[in-house]
């Protein structure tokens, strides 16, 4: 089998909800690479714990995907640097969805990857992010925002965002009742695209696994050309919709079966 480009959604796919790691998918994760496929994490995560979610794997990919595709790092001299990095002005998007959530709270992360955040930012990893009032969220331009509204179920709250009309960024929203908010246009699909053309890998030879609605575009992408999108079973309807293929749930090590697979193949 020709190397394989394996794009791996972290949080419901690699880890569990509570963070917690699966021996047998690491190992196949692992293993996966000694095979010699390239494994790339694309997430919605910062930089930082990107890099220690592959630390804890005990893999060096080349390239990360992180903050939803705003931000891609490449591997040079045993550390990552930024690749490509995208940002947006996030005051308008911010103050439109604070008059729709007057009870949210939110978090903004600049293209060095300080955070800021307001008060009620809870089950959240704060580690070095600094609280502020909610005008000082505007200081830098953004790579990422996320809001949180745990007042709302997720389908009423979906249907708030839905009715904001927000322009000039890409969103997704997460299971529960929480907003990831990235440059117009900036979407995993982009980030992995980069990645994608760096290593000279066609969309034919791209697996793709992940549960989130903010894995849609991606998995869109690599099943457009002719690639392998592959849905955790716990995913959203609208997620299994725009994969190929599904996989057991996380709790079941969908990831290991998907990736055992290819190893029994070569």
């Amino acid at each position: 089998m020709e190397p394989l480009l394996i794009a791996l959604d972290i949080d419901g796919t690699v880890v569990h909800e509570d963070d917690s790691l699966s021996p047998r998918v690491a190992d196949a994760i692992r293993a996966v690479v000694d095979a010699g496929h390239v494994v790339v994490l694309a997430t919605g995560r910062s930089q930082s714990t990107t890099e220690s979610t592959a630390e804890r794997l005990g893999i060096e990919p080349s390239h990360l995907v992180s903050a939803n595709g705003a931000l891609v790092l490449e591997r040079k001299d045993g550390r990552y640097e930024p690749l490509h990095v995208e940002t947006f002005d996030p005051e308008e998007a911010l103050r439109t969805i604070s008059q729709g959530l007057p009870s949210g709270a939110y978090m903004v992360e600049d293209a060095t990857g300080h955070r800021r955040y307001t008060n009620g930012m809870h089950d959240w990893n704060l580690d070095e992010a600094e609280q502020v009032e909610f005008d000082d969220l505007f200081q830098q331009p953004a790579m990422r925002v996320v809001v949180m509204s745990p007042d709302h179920e997720v389908d009423e709250f979906l249907e708030i965002v839905e009715r904001m009309g927000l322009h000039k960024v890409s969103y997704a929203i997460g299971y529960s009742s929480w907003l990831d908010i990235a440059p117009d246009g900036v979407t995993k699909a982009t980030g992995l695209e980069r990645v994608a053309s760096l290593l000279e890998i066609p969309r034919e030879r791209i697996l793709a696994v992940g549960d989130g609605r903010n894995d849609i575009e991606m998995f869109e992408w690599v099943a457009a050309g002719g690639g392998r999108a592959v849905a955790m079973g716990q995913a959203p309807d609208e997620v299994k919709a725009a994969a190929n293929e599904s996989t057991s749930d996380v709790h079941d090590d969908g990831l290991a079966e998907v990736l055992e697979g290819l190893l029994v193949r070569s």
